[in-house]
């Protein structure tokens, strides 16, 4: 008999699938009549369905029943039976090897190859299967969930027993093989509870690590999960699910554009809701598997060592109340946690300090026996907090450590308005409360480079407190970080600098990448916003940098440290009352390259330097100079970040900030060559952008609604406006926007260009207009050139 009059049509199994999966969107109706499954009813329906179809067609590929010594086992979801959409497979063919089994597995396996059906699969003895486990650690946890599906019951019991079997009898040996791997797929994968893009089965608190926990509990080294955790697992599983019932295809990583329809199918309201929600799931799960790691890495039996007993660990001090005992920060013998206010800050740095985690009894001793921090809190107190503020990156997980066990909110109250809440800035991978952390051990770094470093840990720790309420996020932190700087015991001025800080902690980043630096004006308007105050500007210099490196990657650039280290010079310049740079629009070397090109009457182009570049056009003054060098420096996949305009000789001079996107800089006369063909109009630049934007991606798939806001007062010259755009990115962006300006008979003095994300805020100094329509005029062309 032929393959095709043998293999099984997979195609009514994939039909039958789409049909389960296709009941619609919540509260819908699907083909078959019915109403729509709930998460928990829909993986059960997704395991009989191909479990059946197993059964139903092994036979048929020639799995014979008893006594064959030939048996079909599921492991992995379907092994579980929490099949979730567009699952693969995981299949294993065993037998006793006593006949062939190739075309057996060939029979079983395409079908559901042909069908598309994603599959696992591996044919083996049970002597095979337990030597591969025995060297292959993902093999040896699958084979824990291992399932009889179809064929020959006693091999495939056979074999699930003496997978278990042999996992119980060297489980403690591979412990550092285990740990090994989970830390590599926490590195790659983040964490479920803290990013905004959250991996539900790969991240830290994920689903693998539930089974992590189970393996642990099979080895009989951990009791079986509690109630909490087994909660999180359900909520992680019905996340999982209708977020590939929502996509239609295998995803585990949760998108924003996904979370509100996910969280409605959940009935949590919107996406902040259920990111919440999973925070919540992930940190319970997180803190379960650390317990267990460490519980099952230091419960070593002791051993004697020529023919004495090992001796107990010993209690090594760490600091006033606090030792090192079995790899954990424990309470010293003689410690009054409800006399000692300062205990719970000393704890904590010492666990930063050594790299050793807090004891889970010590944390339940001090939750129930620490006093209440009255204010103002002693020097000695906020002294501790500042060392563990200090410490370095271990705060990470010490921090999380305390506020899963309330000890972190009872020093902080304000805490919890931030704690788990994703951000709505795209350009964040965090959600907000490590973000805070994650500055804090960054700005740690940044001490020595400020007068203050307590100011700066504080400010670092408080800076985005205010967010999660309906008001200006860095007024209302202000004001916390008052109240909390009054609690601290702080004096006045320092309340008033804490305070200062937080208010104005974007004012740097956004004056430098959004403002003309260049222009005498704005150091002096820096200068009266931070009331003259060096002190404060160093804090906000050394936030600005751990700030933006807690954001997210890309968000702080050579260029921007450059253009806020030069904003921050020139400030300094202005508190002290130096004499500042007149603003003359163009150095001496441009000049003369105007000047020579104006003899020539033909474009120039210079390049200095590399990451990032110079790039200097030359050309005889007319319109549409910036729209076409910024279309040739988008062609050559140069990413712009400020451009200013100038003229001297009769001739347009522009200077552009750039970073190759890819590669190293293009040969100059490249770029020369170009702009001289965009500035004759023979390079049709809209055709080869839109190509290029074809080829190598335009305009997100979701992109947020572009705006246009003016600042009046915020250019330096009283006859120049600042217009700033904000919308999504996209290849030659800064020339369609020039380009729409130009048409309107705008002349663009300056610009500026912040990318942050997928997002960009565009600032351009313009002449100001006249007439009631003129800025309605210039924002319609704008936001039509955003695409």
């Amino acid at each position: 008999m032929t393959q095709g009059e043998h293999a099984p049509n997979a195609a009514d199994l994939v039909l039958a699938r789409d049909r389960l999966l296709g009941r619609g969107r919540a509260g819908s109706v699907g083909a078959s009549g019915g109403h729509r499954l709930s998460p928990p009813a829909l993986r059960e329906a997704l395991a009989d369905l191909h479990e059946f179809w197993l059964t139903a067609h092994a036979a048929q590929a020639g799995i014979g029943g008893r006594g064959e010594g030939v048996a079909l086992l599921a492991v992995g979801g379907l092994g579980r039976r929490e099949l979730v959409p567009y699952a693969d497979l995981d299949l294993v063919l065993v037998h006793d090897g006593r006949k062939p089994v190739a075309d057996v597995a060939e029979r079983l396996w395409y079908p559901l190859w042909n069908a598309g059906v994603g599959l696992d699969h591996s044919v083996r003895t049970v002597g095979e299967a337990l030597e591969v486990a025995g060297t292959d650690l993902r093999v040896a946890l699958g084979l824990l969930d291992a399932r009889h599906m179809a064929g020959d019951a006693e091999i495939g019991v056979r074999l699930a027993r003496a997978a278990r079997d042999s996992w119980r009898a060297g489980a403690r040996k591979r412990l550092g093989e285990l740990l090994e791997s989970v830390r590599k797929r926490w590195a790659r994968a983040g964490e479920v509870a803290h990013w905004v893009e959250p991996d539900l089965k790969h991240g830290r608190g994920g689903l693998r690590d539930l089974g992590v926990l189970d393996a642990l509990a099979v080895a009989q080294l951990v009791d079986r999960p509690g109630e909490d955790v087994q909660a999180a697992r359900t909520l992680l599983l019905d996340t999982r699910t209708e977020l590939r019932r929502v996509v239609g295809r295998p995803r585990d990583v949760l998108r924003p554009q996904d979370g509100d329809e996910v969280a409605s199918a959940l009935g949590l309201g919107d996406r902040f809701t259920l990111v919440r929600a999973l925070s919540g799931a992930g940190r319970t799960v997180a803190y379960a598997v650390d317990v267990a790691l460490r519980a099952v890495s230091s419960a070593q039996p002791q051993r004697r060592v020529l023919g004495v007993l090992r001796r107990a660990p010993e209690r090594r001090p760490l600091a006033d109340g606090v030792v090192l005992h079995a790899g954990e920060v424990v309470l010293a013998r003689d410690a009054e946690p409800g006399k000692d206010p300062g205990l719970l800050l000393r704890v904590a740095a010492a666990a930063v300090r050594t790299g050793h985690p807090i004891a889970p009894a010590a944390l339940s001793r001090l939750g129930e026996t620490a006093p209440e921090l009255r204010a103002p809190w002693p020097a000695e107190v906020r002294q501790d907090l500042v060392a563990l503020l200090g410490a370095g990156e271990g705060l990470t997980d010490v921090v999380e450590a305390l506020d899963r066990t309330g000890l972190w909110a009872r020093l902080f109250p304000e805490w919890g308005a931030v704690r788990d809440l994703p951000p709505r800035d795209m350009a964040h991978i965090w959600t907000v409360d490590r973000h805070l952390v994650r500055t804090t051990v960054n700005a740690a770094r940044r001490v020595t480079s400020v007068s203050r470093p307590d100011l700066l840990l504080l400010g670092a720790l408080l800076h985005d407190i205010g967010k999660g309420r309906d008001a200006d996020h860095s007024v209302v932190g202000a004001a916390l970080a008052t109240q909390v700087g009054h609690r601290l015991g702080l004096s006045k001025q320092d309340v008033d600098t804490l305070a200062a800080v937080v208010r104005h902690h974007l004012l740097l980043p956004h004056t430098a990448t959004r403002r003309d630096i260049d222009d005498p004006a704005t150091a002096e308007r820096m200068a009266e916003t931070l009331d003259r105050d060096p002190v404060l500007l160093d804090i906000l210099h050394a936030l600005a940098e751990a700030d933006s490196l807690a954001t997210g990657p890309g968000v702080w650039t050579d260029w921007k440290a450059a253009l806020v280290g030069d904003l921050v010079r020139k400030t300094r310049a202005a508190m002290a009352g130096e004499p500042l740079p007149d603003g003359v629009p163009l150095a001496a070397d441009k000049r003369a390259l105007a000047e020579s090109t104006a003899a020539s009457g033909k474009p120039d182009v210079l390049v200095a330097g590399t990451r990032p570049a110079t790039v200097t056009i030359a050309t005889v003054d007319r319109p549409g100079v910036l729209s076409r060098a910024a279309g040739v420096l988008a062609l050559n996949s140069l990413e712009v970040h400020a451009a200013t305009m100038g003229a001297h000789a009769g001739v347009a001079v522009g200077v552009f900030t750039v970073t190759p996107r890819f590669g190293s800089m293009p040969d100059p006369s490249l770029l020369r060559e170009q702009f001289a063909r965009a500035v004759a109009g023979t390079l049709p630049l809209a055709e080869q952008l839109a190509a290029k934007e074809r080829d190598y991606g335009g305009v997100a798939a979701d992109p947020p609604e572009p705006r246009v806001l003016w600042f009046d007062h915020e250019a330096g010259s009283p006859d120049v406006v600042v217009m700033e755009l904000r919308c999504a990115d996209r290849i030659g962006l800064l020339h369609s926007v020039a380009d729409a300006l130009e048409g309107r008979g705008v002349d663009v003095r300056w610009a500026r260009v912040a990318t942050l994300g997928g997002s960009v805020v565009d600032s351009f100094g313009i002449p100001k207009g006249a007439g009631p329509g003129w800025r309605r005029a210039i924002e319609n062309a704008v936001l039509r050139a955003c695409g």
